[in-house]
């Protein structure tokens, strides 16, 4: 994938759906996110998607400077509306050029423009795929997605350079495993895992 032809719109979208169909019921389950529920991770999908277009728009503002890391996201009684909001925002400051150009800032990290929409999409593949799994929907993100969070998180080809690293240590999948799965265990989680019951 080239960044000239960098388009969240359909990752954005496909995270959408997949949140529409949460249920109440399911707000407290686990993720593959150790530290998260659904709600959490629900939580933390507004966040990135207002963090990654105030990013696109280059409005360094706190909210480009706050280590996601740092707590444990929430969501509100308005998230259903929220989200869906958020995540239209996103695709929609990725889709101007200008976004892509010069340096902007995520997570207190400054970086190109070109890496951050990349970034961003890989967020949004990889927390698609916590989402999907945590409540027992299914996944099919469209190929030119997963290329892009594939370049994210493939190893650079510098010697000695480890895989993974936005996520955590890569988890190994078989020889000719698909896209999704390969993709998924470089961020660091098993394709395998599955929501308890």
């Amino acid at each position: 994938m080239t960044v000239d032809h960098l388009d969240l719109a359909p990752q954005a979208r496909l995270v959408a759906q997949l949140a529409a169909h949460v249920t109440e019921e399911q707000l407290p389950a686990p993720t593959p996110c150790p530290q998260y529920a659904v709600r959490n991770l629900l939580g933390h999908l507004i966040g990135l998607a207002q963090a990654f277009e105030a990013a696109a728009r280059k409005d360094f503002g706190p909210a480009l400077d706050q280590d996601p890391a740092s707590t444990v996201p929430d969501i509100g009684p308005g998230w259903r509306d929220e989200l869906p909001k958020a995540l239209d925002a996103l695709a929609e400051g990725w889709r101007d050029p200008a976004a892509r150009q010069g340096m902007t800032r995520a997570g207190g990290v400054d970086l190109p423009g070109e890496v951050a929409g990349l970034i961003a999409l890989d967020e949004l593949v990889v927390h698609g795929w916590d989402l999907a799994r945590s409540t027992g929907q299914e996944y099919a993100p469209d190929e030119a997605s997963l290329e892009g969070a594939l370049a994210v998180l493939a190893p650079g080809g510098e010697e000695g350079e480890e895989p993974g690293g936005l996520f955590g240590p890569p988890v190994p999948v078989p020889d000719g495993a698909p896209l999704l799965d390969r993709v998924i265990g470089l961020s660091g989680r098993d394709p395998g895992w599955r929501a308890a019951g």
